[in-house]
Order: C-alpha cells, then structure tokens, then sequence
C-alpha cells in the first residue's frame, strides 16, 4: 500500500500542445480539515487508509500543498448546455492534479473540484460548497454500488471559508476520480473552431492512453466513436433501470467513456413517475427522466459532428443507430431481470408499460415495488398483500398481477429461485434526496459527518438485506418530497 509520498503521480495530459489546458495551481482554504474518506476509492489507487488520519492528507488533497509528480491544470472544452452551444467552457472550479497508476496497471486522474479560479471560471469563484460536495460524493458510491459506470471521489476536505451561493455556505473541496475527465466538448472545441489538428491530436492521445490496442488499426477513429455510442447507450440504460435522473446532460458532462460524470442536481425517483425533473431550473423539462434516452441519441449525434472530420461520413450516420439500438437492448434486459424473468416473450413490453402506468397513477414507489416484486407469490394470491396494498387501485393491481402470473408460469418460474435473482438486481436502497440532506444539514450545522460515512457504507451493498438500516429503505417524509435542487454549487 501506498503512503501519500509513494503515490506515482504523472500527468499524460500535459504532454498534449498547451492549447488544451492551463497549469493552475490549486487555491488552499487557509484551514482544511478531512470531512470523509473513501476506502473504497483509496484501494484504486493502492492509498493506504491509515493516511487519511495524516494532516498532511487534508492540506494535499485541500489544495495547500503538492504531492511529488503532481502537475495540476484546468482542462479546456466546450459544450451544448440546453441545446445551445457555448464555445469556451472548461475547468472553471476543477483542477486535475495528475493521474495515478495502481499496482494492476490502471490509470487514474485525480481531480480536485473548488480548488480556486482559473482562467476558464467566467463568472464563478471557483469555490464549491459543502452541500454540493456531499451530494457528489455519496451517489458516484451509489452508483459503483448499484453496478452504473461512474465517477468515484477519494475525500471530502471541508475549509473554514464561507463560500457565497443564495446565502453563505461552508466550502469544501472532493477529490473525485475517473481513468479520464476527457468529454464529449472536449472535442467540440477544437470541431467548431476548425482545429482539425488538434481534433486528431486529442483523438490519438485518447486511443493511445484507453484503447492501446487501435493504435495502428486503420479505423481507430470510426472504432473509437462507435465505442463512445456503445457505453453511453449502456450506461443511459442503466439510469433508467434504477429510476434516476441527470438532471443536466450538457454534451460538456458527458464522459467519452461512459462514466456518470458531473453529479450536480440529480435525483433518484420516489413515485414512479416518466416525467420527473430532478433540476429545478430545467423549465421545460429537456432532461426530464423520460427524455434521457432521447437526450444520449442527441448527444452521441453532437459527438459524431465533432469527430466528423475523422471518420467516413457512412459511419457517422451509424453512430446514434448505435447508441439506440445498444441503449434499447441493455434496457429491456435489465428490466426482464428486474420483473424476474429470463425468457423473451411478445407481450412483455406491453406487460412493462401496463405495469408502468398503474405505477404513475398510483404514486408507486419505484424502487420499492420492484423490491417487494420479488416476494410475489404465483399460487397464492392473498400473500401478495404487502404489494398489492402500494396501489390504491387494488383492482387495477389484481389485473396486472393475473397476467404477471401467468407470464411467470409460462416460463415455469420457481418463486424462491426468482427472488434470490431479483434481489441482485433490485435494490433496497438508493441515495434518495432525503437522506442526503439530512447528511447535508448535520454537515453544514453541526459539524456532525457521521452521517455521511454512515450513508457512505450502507449504498456500497445496496442489494443487501441490512436490517439495523431499514428506516433508509422506507418512502420520504412529505418535506423530503419537495427538497429543491439546481445546478447551484
């Protein structure tokens, strides 16, 4: 294991032209102190955990000193934020301290967000705030539990700085991690101001650094794209899966390699419903849940623009079929494990969507019910109270539930045998809005980060029965249903 000191930094980005960064030094709070420390990140890059209890740890990863090989910079890309395209964007609160490699041979950038200004910061201050941060944190966990491509972050390090959103807030910094933090606009910049070489440069270096094995295939380009379609199809199926939303799916926070990237004002669904918005500030709705496929197909076409000077336009166009038809196929497996099922029959789109409508005019609790599916008995219908009883329409259950039965029967289901299943693939618990903010609140007023830690390792086995944890299991209170989130940081 690692100590601090022994971390392999390096820095493959900063080997590019200086046109796709700025070096930036980080911008320390006067005081740091450790919030919360992952071990499950540490172990990526082979961090021994005992560091994290060195002030050195809080002062290096909060941006008051340098650890040997680091070589940070703010990372420049574009992006189209609602549609609209935005030619300069970049690392405006971000600064990638280098890259890490483990003892297995994987890369990881090590990215400290609200470390200051840089030149790409526009209006902003640079700062994030501790609310934020904690939001960040806990669902790339609860993603990794839940089996979603995603960023991970290694600490939080609160500051004794205030930092200024709609009223002060504490500041703090995270520490997040992902092989890259390359995106979509980061190739969008150089299309739009007509830098092809550039394009090609950065396309190479991507190739060279993710996908070793294309170098010297003549069509690494179109391979590369495709791969890009691909990933982001299954990694959009599977949010659609667990019932959650983006809320901000700007091609500038989409990952080229699939990862969930840019935890800003997300959500999980309570009550089923396909319209839900986790973004109070997304007015007409753009990246509403129902809309997130829709949006990838979009965003893998923006992409494909963007790598067109590269790639044969035949295989542009091919692109987003892709991404669709991969996005389509993930998801329709996923939900035949969540209904218990492991044949294809026709009809069960249809038994899904039947499924889905009683769930929206029911108020169903998504992630709930499917929970609870998985005691669903064939040959004895009055055991099924417990999920009968989440509809008010019982009626409008028992209809649905006949033809569920029979759909079990016909492919001869074994009741103990399908439950083992859908409980691998039904959560118990999810990062429900609720609970962050009551990690948020003890936070932010008392100092208390117990709860984050405790959140922290309860949605590392989201799948696992845990019975001292149950009250995280159940429905929110009526307050917690109307928690408002933006993309304020």
């Amino acid at each position: 294991m690692n100590t601090l000191e022994q971390l392999p930094f390096d820095n493959t980005y900063t080997r590019l032209p200086d046109v796709f960064f700025e070096r930036v030094m980080p911008t320390g709070f006067p005081e740091t102190h450790l919030v919360s420390f992952n071990p499950g990140a540490g172990e990526l890059i082979d961090l021994d955990p005992d560091q994290a209890k060195r002030p050195e740890f809080h002062q290096a990863f909060g941006g008051k000193q340098l650890l040997p090989g680091s070589d940070p910079i703010a990372m420049l890309y574009a992006g189209h934020q609602f549609g609209h395209y935005v030619p300069q964007l970049g690392d405006g609160r971000a600064i990638l301290l280098g890259e890490v490699r483990n003892s297995r041979g994987e890369k990881w950038d090590l990215q400290l967000k609200g470390a200051g200004m840089t030149r790409f910061s526009r209006d902003g201050d640079g700062r994030a705030v501790l609310r934020s941060t904690i939001r960040e944190y806990l669902c790339g966990e609860a993603m990794h539990g839940l089996g979603i491509p995603t960023t991970r972050s290694l600490c939080i390090i609160g500051g004794d700085e205030g930092v200024l959103r709609e009223r002060p807030e504490p500041g703090a910094m995270l520490i997040r991690m992902a092989p890259t933090h390359v995106r979509f606009g980061s190739f969008e910049v150089f299309f739009y101001r007509r830098q092809q070489e550039h394009l090609k440069t950065l396309a190479d270096y991507v190739v060279a650094e993710h996908f070793p094995e294309w170098i010297d295939d003549d069509a690494k380009y179109r391979r590369f794209l495709a791969e890009i379609a691909r990933r982001t199809g299954v990694m959009i199926a599977h949010w659609q899966a667990v019932g959650w939303a983006h809320g901000v799916m700007n091609t500038d926070n989409m990952s080229i390699l699939g990862l969930t990237l840019d935890y800003g004002p997300y959500g999980f669904m309570n009550d089923f419903n396909p319209g839900f918005i986790p973004n109070h500030s997304d007015h007409q709705g753009r990246y509403s849940f129902q809309n997130q496929p829709d949006i990838g197909y979009w965003n893998v076409r923006a992409i494909a623009q963007a790598l067109s000077p590269l790639v044969e336009e035949s295989d542009l166009a091919g692109a987003p079929e892709l991404y669709e038809e991969t996005m389509l196929k993930t998801y329709a497996e996923l939900m035949q494990a969540k209904l218990g099922l492991q044949e294809t029959h026709e009809g069960d789109d249809k038994l899904r969507r039947d499924l889905f409508a009683q769930m929206h005019s029911n108020h169903v609790d998504y992630t709930n019910f499917f929970r609870a599916l998985g005691n669903f008995k064939q040959d004895d219908p009055g055991a099924n109270a417990e999920i009968r009883d989440q509809f008010l329409d019982r009626e409008g259950f028992d209809w649905w539930a006949e033809r569920y039965q029979a759909r079990l029967k016909a492919e001869r289901s074994v009741d103990a045998e399908r439950k083992v299943r859908m409980d691998h693939c039904n959560p118990k618990y999810i990062l429900r809005n609720y609970l962050a903010q009551v990690a948020i609140q003890r936070a932010t007023e008392q100092q208390d980060y117990s709860e984050i830690d405790r959140l922290l390792e309860l949605l590392r086995h989201p799948f696992d029965d845990q019975p001292e944890m149950n009250e995280y299991a159940t429905p929110p209170p009526d307050w917690g249903k109307h928690i408002v989130v933006s993309c304020s940081s």
